[in-house]
């Protein structure tokens, strides 16, 4: 894997010592605030924390700059996305990536001035129209991710090859022991929602590697998931099969629009983020037109304050260039408004459960750093490897600081209402 070398434009070069300056403020502001990074130069210059940490203090996690130039002017080229390759690139490093992450996360919008925020269009990418997710791109789209390989997956997934959140139990197994059961405990909630038991036609959008459908076989359902990723297809078919459900659970290589039939329930979790603002609204009908009278609708969903996503829907971010190509993070307020606008769809009770999801993906990102020498006879290279680091303790921060979320929502047609088994949540935010 490459990283583009560090610019040299006017651009870059103009902006680089505006950057230098800006890091130096942010580190006092940190320090400040009592939430202190420690920002070690090459030349052993220390700042934003002492030299030597106070007595009865944690030390500040630390951002080590290797090339303070390059690193300056990738972020002022490119901004996060710069300030991500600049990491990938090894022009700085930290032993406490998701600590370091976390407390910019918590504090960005407080730490860079107005008057720099206000010029964020000048210097914010537009997104690419290639990886805009039509029929024509989506299927490319998803592959770039979930296509990477099986085998990679399942060196940091547990058992169930569960890629999202987590539902963890108070007083349940800690650390790794304690993740397949919380990823099944978010499954079995989801289909309680959904109502899903004995005889109950069910459509999955986004298959996973195929837990959620033999958790629902398992309860007597007729399953059809659709999935784009050809790796999943295969291995979900086959879970599928070794597990005895072969006769109840069809797995189809199919985008969603193109969905036929009728369902009683319908169910995806964490796939709305793949389906890019523009298409939401299709994304609701064809649920909406595939649902049964008296069905509900119940995805989880990843989620971002509304004000933050409508700031950001036009954006290109680094996440969408290297990890999640056509990728975007709804509202809790969008999917309740597409809905309404364009289907019969109401939503009738949420639980948002974020924390978990910072503790999943630190088990996954401890998991993969204990595998790199596996990933690399995958023939992963060590820049690929930081770039999945980076990204595992991005997400890890975002949830971390509350700037994202993770719910699971619940959907139907308020004249078709039967009673809901939906409950609030062991962390107690539902409604």
């Amino acid at each position: 894997m490459r990283v583009p070398e560090a610019p040299r434009t006017v651009r870059a070069r103009l902006a680089a010592p505006v950057v230098a300056l800006l890091f130096r403020r942010i580190a006092r502001r940190l320090a400040a605030q009592g939430t202190p990074i420690r920002i070690e130069l090459p030349d052993g210059t220390v700042l934003g924390d002492a030299a030597e940490p106070s007595p009865g203090l944690p030390p500040a996690p630390r951002m080590i700059l290797h090339d303070p130039a390059a690193f300056a002017r990738r972020v002022g080229a490119d901004g996060l996305i710069g300030f991500g390759e600049a990491y990938m690139a090894g022009d700085w490093a930290s032993p406490d990536l998701d600590a370091v992450l976390a407390r910019l996360a918590t504090r960005m919008t407080d730490l860079v001035p107005a008057r720099l925020q206000g010029l964020r269009r000048l210097y914010v990418r537009a997104r690419p129209l290639r990886e805009r997710n039509t029929a024509e791109n989506a299927r490319r789209n998803i592959a770039q991710h979930y296509d990477l390989s099986n085998d990679f997956f399942a060196l940091f997934l547990d058992s169930t090859m569960t890629y999202s959140s987590g539902l963890f139990e108070e007083g349940g197994a800690a650390g790794w022991g304690g993740l397949a059961a919380a990823q099944r405990a978010k499954i079995d909630r989801l289909l309680d929602a959904a109502g899903v038991g004995e005889g109950t036609r069910l459509l999955e959008i986004g298959t996973g590697w195929g837990e959620l459908c033999i958790r629902a076989a398992a309860r007597g359902a007729h399953v059809r998931s659709v999935t784009l990723s050809e790796e999943q297809q295969a291995e979900a078919s086959r879970r599928v099969r070794a597990a005895g459900y072969g006769d109840r659970v069809r797995v189809d290589l199919c985008d969603y629009r193109a969905v036929d039939g009728e369902y009683d329930a319908i169910v995806s979790v964490e796939m709305i983020e793949a389906v890019g603002h523009e298409y939401w609204a299709d994304y609701f009908r064809a649920v909406d037109t595939l649902l049964a009278p008296g069905g509900r609708f119940a995805l989880q969903a990843i989620t971002m304050p509304h004000d933050r996503m409508l700031r950001t829907r036009e954006t290109y971010t680094w996440i969408q260039k290297y990890i999640f190509p056509g990728g975007f993070l709804p509202s809790a307020q969008a999917i309740e408004s597409v809905a309404r606008a364009c289907t019969d769809l109401r939503v009738r009770g949420s639980m948002s459960f974020g924390p978990h999801y910072a503790r999943t993906l630190r088990l996954w990102d401890e998991r993969s750093q204990a595998q790199s020498r596996r990933i690399d006879a995958l023939g992963f290279d060590r820049v690929f490897r930081r770039m999945w680091h980076f990204y595992l303790c991005y997400a890890e921060a975002g949830f971390r600081s509350g700037y994202l979320d993770v719910q699971q929502i619940v959907l139907d047609r308020p004249g078709e209402r039967t009673p809901s088994p939906l409950q609030v949540g062991a962390d107690g935010e539902g409604r």
